[in-house]
């Protein structure tokens, strides 16, 4: 008989192989959306880079402040969607439902905020990056058009997020895929078609997002039976105590993300003196690694969903074991993924660039990261599993300590030592020390299982 999420609101007995096979359904097409995602940059990537060096570099330029808008505006959508599990997991639907309408507002209003802020500083920011004034223009015209976009496209992370946090998985992951697909039609009528160049890069995946925003709010509203609003009415404006409760769940996880940008934008520095073989080598070894690491961010979100629900219907066993079974899975799958990398690390720098040098380069760094792998696994899925039940500023400090503390001052040391190699060293023990600690964590299982008295996970 194949189980069913429902069976955790339900009270029924999960034994570990019925639990085992519920996260592996949950996290097949979670795994699958994010790796779709990857290939959007892939094709980006390739279809802006027919276009000459010029188009290419200036959309790199702005590529890490555009992850660091669209991810502030994500975990925005987080601190709601956790809220809409504990209560699909209590059996609260209407509960759920009224959380869901007031993100809906309240998540827009954030997008437009973001929105104006982007664009307001478009026009300079290629400038306060760096960039030659050949690319400038370019660049600030498609950071601009994505930031435009942002209350759609934070539309888009709600409603995708709302339908995992009920346990659909397979409609979002299905969407996705579609996106990546319009997003090979719109860029090649936008760029090519109709010769707009990297704008055109920019409305063409825009216009992608769009669509799946549409598709994912179309399926949210109408058919998913937790979350339906169509012909229910409720509240609409954002109460106090929703809107704290998202504030204290998305809060810790925002300022990390932009904490993690800010760290990745101080590993360029410290590569750049390196040479241009090395920046090279190290922005396509970080491209190609993405496909190793991706898989565990799904089984991330899909812990997120299975220890937020048992802890709503008050289980916390079971809060407990999803969280050791789902990342004991995402530590098995990348070690996999870690051997794949290492073994095609060639073949993986060939499709980037047929330059040996840099081909070398980055086959020598994507090999010292694959041991790393099953650690930063355990990092990523167990710091979903805690979001699950709403903890999120201690794995967040976790993160950021991490990565300030460890990853940079070894990077800085080594790459002096041991050049673009040291550089990965360093990021490979981070991210061994990062997994441990959150092992550490995970099995002291009091400090992030709150008591289950009521909806109110915050402590």
């Amino acid at each position: 008989m194949k189980v069913n999420i429902h069976y955790i609101r339900q009270g029924k007995e999960l034994n570990i192989s019925q639990q085992l096979a519920l996260t592996v359904r949950l996290a097949l097409p979670a795994m699958l959306a994010m790796l779709s995602s990857i290939l959007m940059q892939y094709i980006d990537a390739a279809m802006v880079g027919h276009l000459g060096e010029g188009p290419s570099a200036s959309i790199g330029l702005v590529g890490t402040t555009l992850w660091l808008f669209w991810g502030v505006c994500s975990m925005v959508t987080t601190g709601f969607t956790v809220q809409v599990a504990h209560r699909v997991g209590a059996n609260d639907s209407e509960g759920a439902r009224d959380v869901l309408r007031q993100s809906i507002v309240a998540c827009f209003m954030f997008g437009a905020a973001m929105a104006l802020a982007g664009v307001a500083i478009s026009p300079w920011l290629p400038q306060w990056l760096g960039g030659e004034e050949s690319i400038n223009r370019d660049a600030g015209l498609y950071f601009g058009i994505f930031a435009g976009a942002l209350p759609l496209l934070t539309i888009n992370y709600l409603a995708g997020g709302m339908l995992r946090s009920v346990g659909n998985m397979k409609v979002p992951s299905l969407i996705n895929v579609g996106m990546c697909l319009l997003d090979v039609v719109f860029n090649y009528v936008f760029i090519f078609l109709l010769d707009l160049g990297v704008l055109g890069a920019a409305m063409g995946t825009v216009m992608a997002e769009i669509v799946s925003a549409a598709a994912m709010m179309y399926f949210m509203w109408f058919k998913q039976p937790e979350l339906m609003l169509h012909g229910r009415s409720g509240r609409y404006k954002p109460t106090r105590s929703i809107i704290r409760k998202a504030g204290m769940i998305a809060t810790p996880m925002t300022l990390e993300h932009a904490v993690l940008c800010g760290a990745q934008i101080a590993v360029t520095i410290i590569v750049a003196p390196l040479g241009l073989v090395a920046i090279a080598a190290n922005s396509f070894a970080v491209t190609a690694e993405s496909l190793c690491y991706m898989p565990g961010y799904g089984i991330g979100d899909a812990a997120t969903v299975l220890t937020g629900q048992s802890y709503g219907a008050a289980r916390p066993d079971l809060v407990k074991r999803f969280g050791f079974i789902s990342v004991g899975l995402g530590m098995a799958v990348m070690t996999l993924m870690g051997i794949v990398m290492w073994v095609a690390a060639p073949q993986l720098m060939a499709i980037m660039t047929p330059i040996e040098a840099i081909r070398n380069a980055g086959t020598e760094i994507l090999r010292i990261e694959a041991w790393a792998e099953p650690m930063f696994a355990a990092s990523i899925v167990a710091y979903g599993a805690m979001v699950g039940v709403g903890k999120t500023l201690m794995p967040a400090l976790m993160n950021f300590g991490s990565i300030w503390l460890v990853r940079l001052p070894l990077a800085w040391w080594w790459s002096r030592e041991f050049g673009l190699n040291g550089v990965w060293m360093a990021m490979a023990v981070e991210l061994t020390f990062r997994g441990a600690i959150f092992l550490v964590r995970l099995f002291r299982t009091r400090s992030w299982i709150p008591p289950v008295e009521g909806l109110s996970v915050i402590s």
